[in-house]
């Protein structure tokens, strides 16, 4: 980041919160800002959560007035503080809108997204949805709907929109859904393979073992300090404050990365500059030079993993005929040798935990990184001890921090004859699925077969995409190529709080309330379980604003299923029935917690504490202690370094063992038209595509655009400033964006962050419409990461930058959409 922007971010931060920072709960009082707030006339604070933490909403006059931390966290997180933009913004679907040309009958579905839109009461938008539905349930079956409906989970126990939408799917005959997620895609079918266990979605090493024993973290493509600002759940941002505790005992962090981080920055670390896509070759150049000076720990790898010899003659050349030298690796990943010998030496003499990020999944090849950072961690031999080998998920919903001994909260689940809460959101709910990442291909080429995880999958014909909870043009890969793919269906249906790009290409849009507008219950800490938030309802719903609930209940109503799809509750019977799971538990766990009439009242978070077993877990220490007593779910019963069961699936782009395979495109496959790489960081102050409408857009918006990075070298030799308006281009696509030249990320690669929303120029105009927003996705590529796990791809990527000329043009997206009473 330039100085300047750091000196704007300081500011923010030392003024954060709309001047409400420091709220806390203690005793059920809330602290002095919101308690003065109670004085004014009409006003009352209202306790309640969201991915970005537990907040107190001031009220006043029924209006929303500031919000920010309802638990003081270590570091501020201004995501709290945007409440009432997310509310009132002018960004929000008002009322139930169809598209003019659909509703007239018209067939032309390329109108989609540049149609004008037409107001209709809430019966005529719930008729025309139950009819289609009904049409192509009796003419196509299961396999004609689908509804993925891939995003982030709603927080909350029972207004889930994702898990509601196939709830009201599977009560009223099925759907085709998805495998994976856009996340983890390659890491979690990979995983199992090699280690037995999906891994990157489960509890890590204690913190507590890492403060007393670990020597150095290494964040290795990844920035906690932004991911942890935000929880699957809600977050407490417990994990945020364990790594100040870390920093703050001086021991050694060292971060790998195409760009230094705000966690690189905030954490004081080494940065160990890479290029973007090539984490193999430097982890084959560590291991290298780990054989090479005889470091590599031999009864580790003999008594505890299986096949290393077969990767060792990879690694040393004898199958490929090119050692993996350091030198080697040097060429490709951009780090110097020297640099690449010093972290062998530490790695080993050390105690060393490898904190792995998933971004560098994320790419071709993507299986690789993962199974390599293994393998590397296995012949560091540290695996097990306390603090040393590898961690995948302390970057992710405060992974580490000690699991709590109390109770989970139930859930809504998708088929009603599961028990609320049995359900993960990993589980398959509907028979019909293919990976996510492959949906714009399985729209345009129905009857397709693809090859994954040693299966076949056919595409289905889908003719309704029902769409609630997410915004697929900003989270899927090659987005021109998806305007296509979406026009194959006959109709789109949005359930949404705002006009994202999503639901300007839908048909029939109904608008969702936001997590305030409605009573919920959540828990923070995916993992530890620490706190169960209540999410009191702020205000009631705006304009003709419905809870996704009851949007699916008046479906299902039309369908004859309604007392299949409620089971005849309220909102509240369904919250305390949930309540009452986690109270049974606890009760179990003989941990007092208050009935939930007391709770709900009281209005203030629940926490539970760790035990001290659960503070001096270790990750894989039962299985270094007796592999044989303990083994791991993999057919040999240790970590496979080589899986023959990969390898019997004879891929060309998997192989047995961890390899490096060049992709298509990255730094070392650049041309002269497209010279740069590529790399498509998570943002600051948003979560993906989320709050991307809000104020907080202030805080990083170069000239009302989307910032990207650029090193100083490359933006002199083509005459960008700072703040400049740039186009970036890619062989398929093209985007505006504002430059923020820095040494703060390696040269020969751009950094633009993901979740922007999409905003045309000429869309049905151009076959590469300009982007006037920068959205990364209108750039990548939308290829699987591998026949193995058909994972999503997107920093593998090469473009070119160039000054923008003349008046750039407005960005129009957080705007409402032409429309007609």
């Amino acid at each position: 980041m330039s100085e300047k922007i750091n000196a704007k971010r300081r500011e923010f931060l030392k003024n954060s919160s709309l001047g409400v920072a420091g709220v806390t709960l203690t005793g059920g009082s809330l602290t002095s800002t919101f308690a003065k707030a109670e004085s004014a006339v009409d006003s009352k604070t209202v306790v309640t959560a969201a991915h970005w933490g537990p907040l107190g909403v001031v009220v006043e006059n029924g209006k929303v007035v500031k919000s920010g931390p309802a638990i003081e966290p270590s570091v501020v997180n201004e995501l709290q503080s945007v409440v009432a933009d997310q509310l009132y913004s002018e960004a929000r679907i008002k009322y139930p809108m169809v598209r003019k040309g659909y509703l007239e009958g018209n067939s032309d579905r390329t109108l989609r997204g540049r149609d004008e839109w037409v107001r209709v009461s809430w019966d005529q938008a719930l008729d025309l949805v139950a009819n289609e539905m009904k049409r192509v349930r009796e003419k196509h079956g299961p396999s004609g709907i689908f509804a993925g409906s891939y995003g982030w989970y709603s927080s909350g126990a029972l207004h889930a929109a994702r898990t509601l939408l196939h709830r009201y799917l599977n009560v009223t005959g099925g759907f085709v859904g998805t495998k994976g997620d856009y996340s983890t895609g390659a890491a979690q079918v990979i995983m199992p393979h090699v280690l037995g266990t999906i891994e990157v979605y489960e509890q890590q090493t204690s913190w507590e073992v890492i403060l007393e024993n670990t020597d150095t973290i290494v964040l290795w493509g990844a920035n906690p300090i932004t991911t942890m600002r935000i929880a699957w759940t809600s977050t407490d941002q417990k994990g945020i404050e364990y790594f100040k505790k870390f920093k703050d005992t001086g021991k050694r962090i060292i971060c790998i990365d195409p760009v230094r981080s705000e966690t690189c920055e905030f954490l004081g670390a080494e940065w160990v500059p890479i290029n973007t896509a090539t984490d193999v070759p430097l982890m084959l150049g560590i291991a290298h030079e780990l054989v090479r000076q005889n470091k590599h720990d031999k009864a580790f790898l003999k008594k505890y993993t299986s096949g290393y010899a077969k990767f060792e003659d990879y690694l040393l050349g004898k199958t490929d005929g090119q050692p993996k030298t350091a030198e080697w690796a040097s060429k490709i990943c951009g780090v110097p040798v020297e640099i690449i010998q010093t972290l062998a030496n530490d790695f080993s003499s050390k105690r060393t935990m490898l904190m792995g990020g998933w971004g560098m999944q994320r790419q071709r090849h993507g299986e690789q990184t993962h199974w390599m950072l293994v393998t590397l961690a296995s012949m560091l031999g540290q695996i097990g001890l306390p603090g040393g080998g590898f961690g995948l998920s302390y970057h992710y919903s405060n992974g580490g921090v000690p699991t709590v001994k109390g109770g989970v909260l139930g859930s809504i689940t998708a088929t009603p004859s599961v028990s609320a809460g049995e359900k993960t959101w990993l589980d398959e709910t509907s028979k019909f699925s293919f990976p996510v990442a492959r949906l714009t291909d399985a729209l345009l080429h129905p009857g397709k077969t693809i090859k994954y995880n040693g299966t076949e999958i056919t595409y289905p014909e889908i003719k309704v995409i029902y769409w609630a909870g997410g915004n697929p043009y900003s989270h899927h890969q090659d987005t021109n190529q998806m305007v296509k793919a979406w026009q194959k269906p006959d109709t789109i249906i949005v359930n949404d709080v705002n006009w994202t790009a999503t639901a300007r290409m839908a048909d029939v849009v109904l608008p969702a309330t936001t997590s305030y507008e409605r009573n919920d219950l959540t828990m923070s800490g995916d993992y530890s379980m620490m706190n169960i938030y209540p999410m009191k309802q702020v205000v009631p719903p705006q304009f003709e604003a419905r809870s996704d609930y009851d949007i699916f209940a008046e479906l299902a109503k039309r369908a004859g299923v309604e007392e299949q799809f409620t089971e005849g509750k309220t909102e509240m019977q369904w919250l305390k029935e949930f309540y009452q799971v986690a109270f049974t538990a606890a009760r179990n766990n003989r941990v007092v917690m208050p009935k939930f009439e007391q709770f709900w009242e009281e209005n203030k978070p629940l926490t539970f504490e760790a035990t001290e077993p659960a503070k001096q877990w270790v990750r894989y220490e039962q299985f270094r202690n007796d592999p044989l007593l303990n083994p791991l779910g993999t057919p040999s019963g240790k970590i496979e370094i080589y899986s023959d069961v990969v390898a019997k699936m004879n891929y060309d782009d998997c192989k047995g063992y961890p390899s490096w395979m060049e992709p298509e495109e990255f730094a070392g496959n650049v041309t002269e038209e497209y010279p740069l790489a590529l790399v498509t960081p998570h943002p600051y102050y948003r979560l993906h595509s989320q709050l991307a409408h809000t104020s907080l857009r202030q805080k990083y918006a170069v000239n009302d655009r989307e910032p990207v990075l650029i090193h100083t070298e490359d933006a002199k030799t083509r005459g960008i400033v700072n703040g400049d308006i740039v186009r970036i281009e890619s062989p398929r696509g093209q985007v505006l964006a504002g430059a923020v030249v820095t040494d703060g990320i390696i040269k020969g690669t751009i950094a633009l962050h993901e979740g922007a929303w999409y905003d045309p120029l000429d869309l049905g105009v151009s076959e590469k419409p300009l982007c006037k927003n920068g959205c990364p996705n209108v750039l990548t590529r939308d290829e699987g990461t591998s026949k193995l796990a058909q994972g999503n791809s997107p920093n593998t990527c090469i473009v070119q930058v160039e000054k923008f000329q003349g008046e750039a043009p407005r960005v129009t997206v957080f705007e409402q959409p032409k429309h007609s009473a």
